[in-house]
C-alpha cells in the first residue's frame, strides 16, 4: 500500500466545536457537534459498533483493509506482538467550549473494570490557541478520596478547576497526560491528540456536559462512582514533567510517552526524512510533496491527514510546510508488552 491523504472522518461529542478544524482544512464546517476529527481511527466511540472508524479514499473501512495486511501496514516487528491493532488513536480535536474535568482509566483499571486491554494515555500538540487560552492538568496539591467524592456529588465545578495546574498554551507546545491525571482543555484550544485506541473517559464534572443526573453510562462508563473513581490519580502531578517534555532530536514528548506513542515535528528548517514505519501525518502549514522510496510523490497541503504504512519504505517531505508525525508505540516497547 502506498501514503494516502485520508478522507474527514468527523464525530460528534457533547461539546461544541469544528470550525477550527474547518478552518485548518479550508473546508465548510459540520457544525458545532463535530469537535473531534477520528484521524486512520480503527476505533470506536464507546458503546458503538462503527462511529469512529475511518475508511480509505475507496470506502473501505481502514480497520478491514489492515486487517488484510498486517504486515505491509505496520512492519513485521509490530504484526508479530500485535496484529492489526495500531495500539493508537489520533484525532484533531478543536475545543469550541471547554471541556469538562475529567479523567481516562489506566490500562489495568480497563483490563480489570472494562474487559479492555487498553486505558487512555493520552498528549496534546497544539497547533492552534486563541490568546489566553490554557489548558488544566493534574492536581496541583494531593487530594483524598473524600474530596474529590464531594465535589463529583455536588458539582463544584469550582473547586475542581481551581485544584489543577492551569496551563497557558501556544502553538507548538506538546501536553503528555499520563491515564488518571485529571485534566481539562480550555476553550479556543486546536490540537492533535494522540492516545491509545480506547474512547473511556469519566467525567468528574457531568453536570452541563452528560445526560441525565450523572449516575449513568456517560459519565461513568457505566460503572457507577464508587468503582469510577477508583482510576483517578489523587496525588499531585508536576506541570513541567508534562509539558514540552521531549527530549531528543525532533520528538516532541518524553521518553516515558514512548511505550504508548511517539510524535515528531518535521519542518523544511530540519531534516525532513521520515524512517520507514506506520504513521499518520498531520499537515499543518504550508505545502509540498511526500516522496517514498516507491511511487510518484503525493502532493501534500495544509490540513491534510496522510496515512504512511510501513511498506511505503523511508520517505521525504519537500516544500515549504510543517508536519506532525505520530507514531505507535516503539518496536522495543512494542515487543515487551
Amino acid at each position: 500500500m502506498r501514503p494516502v491523504v485520508l478522507p474527514p472522518n468527523g464525530v460528534p461529542r457533547f461539546y461544541r466545536g469544528g470550525a477550527a478544524i474547518a478552518a485548518l482544512r479550508g473546508s465548510e464546517p459540520e457544525g458545532d457537534n463535530m469537535p473531534e476529527d477520528w484521524v486512520g481511527s480503527m476505533t470506536t466511540v464507546f458503546g458503538e459498533k462503527q462511529l469512529g472508524l475511518s475508511r480509505l479514499p475507496d470506502g473501505t473501512l481502514l480497520r478491514d483493509a489492515a486487517g488484510a495486511d498486517p504486515v505491509g501496514f505496520f512492519g513485521p516487528e509490530h504484526a508479530a506482538t500485535r496484529g492489526a491493532d495500531p495500539g493508537l488513536l489520533v484525532k484533531l480535536l478543536d475545543a469550541g467550549q471547554r471541556l469538562p474535568v475529567h479523567v481516562h482509566p489506566d490500562d489495568s483499571f480497563a483490563r480489570a473494570e472494562l474487559g479492555t486491554p487498553y486505558g487512555k494515555t493520552e498528549a496534546w500538540l497544539v497547533i492552534g490557541a486563541a490568546p489566553g487560552a490554557n489548558v488544566g492538568v493534574g492536581f496541583s496539591e494531593d487530594i483524598d478520596p473524600e474530596t474529590l467524592e464531594r465535589w463529583v456529588r455536588e458539582q463544584d465545578t469550582e473547586a475542581m478547576l481551581g485544584s489543577l495546574n492551569r496551563v497557558d498554551v501556544r502553538p507548538g507546545d506538546a501536553i503528555f497526560v499520563p491515564a488518571g491525571v485529571a485534566h481539562a482543555i480550555g476553550e479556543g484550544v486546536l490540537i492533535v491528540e494522540l492516545q491509545e485506541p480506547t474512547d473511556l473517559s469519566v467525567l468528574l464534572e457531568w453536570r452541563g456536559f452528560a445526560d441525565g443526573d450523572g449516575d449513568g453510562d456517560e459519565a461513568t462508563l457505566g460503572l457507577g462512582w464508587d468503582t469510577a473513581l477508583r482510576c483517578v490519580q489523587l496525588t499531585r502531578s508536576d506541570p513541567s514533567e508534562l509539558v514540552n517534555g521531549g527530549d531528543s532530536g525532533h520528538s516532541l514528548l518524553p521518553r516515558t510517552a514512548d511505550g504508548f506513542f511517539r510524535a515528531e515535528r518535521l519542518d523544511p528548517d530540519a531534516a525532513a526524512e521520515i524512517e520507514q514505519g506506520f504513521a499518520i501525518l498531520v499537515v499543518t502549514e504550508g505545502s509540498g510533496t511526500l516522496a517514498c522510496e516507491s511511487g510518484e510523490p503525493l502532493p501534500v497541503r495544509r490540513g491534510d491527514s496522510v496515512l504512511l504504512p510501513w511498506s511505503a519504505g523511508d520517505c521525504r517531505l519537500d516544500g515549504e510546510l510543517v508536519a506532525l508525525a505520530c507514531r505507535p508505540p516503539a518496536p522495543a516497547q512494542e515487543a515487551a508488552a
